[in-house]
């Protein structure tokens, strides 16, 4: 056993992690270490209480600085992280869920609350928006899909962990043959997605560890076709949607208008782009009159 200050400890890591990331996300990585392996909420870091560390909790602190210092994501370390409220496992394979899709998610929340909805969530991931519209829209029958089996092993999973009742499909949107027999047409309220959209030109922008550890599947899409996923969710939804139901979108910054130009010329109206917390252009919402 070591016996140890709980604000040395913090100060060490935060310094070891401070040559690799800003100092409030260091900061922020190494509250989060310490609550995982060592249950130290922030007040008992800030009081400087003295603790004493297994030589087992010392050697699993270790080893997730060394993923850190590689850049690894501290989600994937922890295999946890909140969204919505709502605790999500995630690990390697699937994408973590950012803030933005949160505000996304508030979205479909404010338009809909107190209503009995048909929602299908495309490309669900770790299934964030598609568990969190389950819970906050109360009674609403809510689908979701991906074509990665082990993005929907973590999603079930996480439904499961979080009570929420979501029907899960294994299909390719771009090529949804069971989609269409499985989901009736015009019965949907809501179609929402957060497909993929990062440009291989936009790689040079991206911090080492989304790059490095993020699965490509659900980040990025062709250079020359960049509404590839965009264009085949709205043409579906055009044929599931009911009259006045509403496609929601996270949306590459670099491309509202073009979006939007996409679903004027598919017959959606009242488009809508919003921005998200930083200022970028992050959402998008139409309404479908068949």
């Amino acid at each position: 056993m070591t016996t140890i200050a709980t604000k040395q400890l913090f100060d060490e890591y935060r310094q070891q992690l401070q040559t690799i990331y800003a100092p409030e996300e260091a900061q922020t990585i190494v509250f989060w270490l310490l609550e995982h392996f060592l249950a130290l909420n922030r007040t008992n870091v800030l009081i400087n209480q003295t603790i004493e560390i297994s030589q087992t909790q010392q050697q699993a602190l270790n080893n997730a600085l060394e993923r850190l210092k590689k850049h690894e994501p501290i989600q994937y370390i922890v295999g946890y992280t909140e969204f919505y409220g709502l605790t999500f496992h995630v690990r390697p394979g699937v994408l973590i869920p950012r803030p933005e899709t949160e505000e996304l998610v508030e979205w479909v929340v404010q338009d809909y609350r107190d209503q009995v909805v048909n929602i299908l969530d495309i490309g669900t991931g770790s299934g964030c928006i598609a568990i969190s519209l389950a819970k906050n829209l109360a009674q609403s029958k809510v689908q979701a899909l991906d074509v990665s089996s082990e993005a929907l092993q973590v999603a079930q999973s996480n439904a499961v962990e979080n009570k929420a009742k979501v029907q899960f499909i294994q299909e390719d949107i771009l090529n949804p043959q069971t989609l269409l027999q499985l989901i009736p047409d015009h019965s949907l309220d809501v179609v929402v997605s957060n497909p993929p959209y990062v440009t291989p030109a936009e790689k040079s922008q991206m911090q080492a560890n989304v790059l490095d550890f993020e699965p490509d599947l659900a980040l990025f899409i062709p250079q020359e076709q960049p509404l590839l996923f965009y264009k085949a969710i709205a043409q579906l939804a055009t044929q599931k949607l009911k009259t006045y139901g509403r496609l929601y979108f996270e949306i590459n910054e670099q491309f509202g208008n073009e979006t939007k130009q996409m679903l004027e010329d598919l017959g959606f109206q009242d488009i809508i782009i919003r921005k998200d917390g930083f200022g970028k252009d992050r959402m998008v919402k139409a309404s479908y009159l068949d």
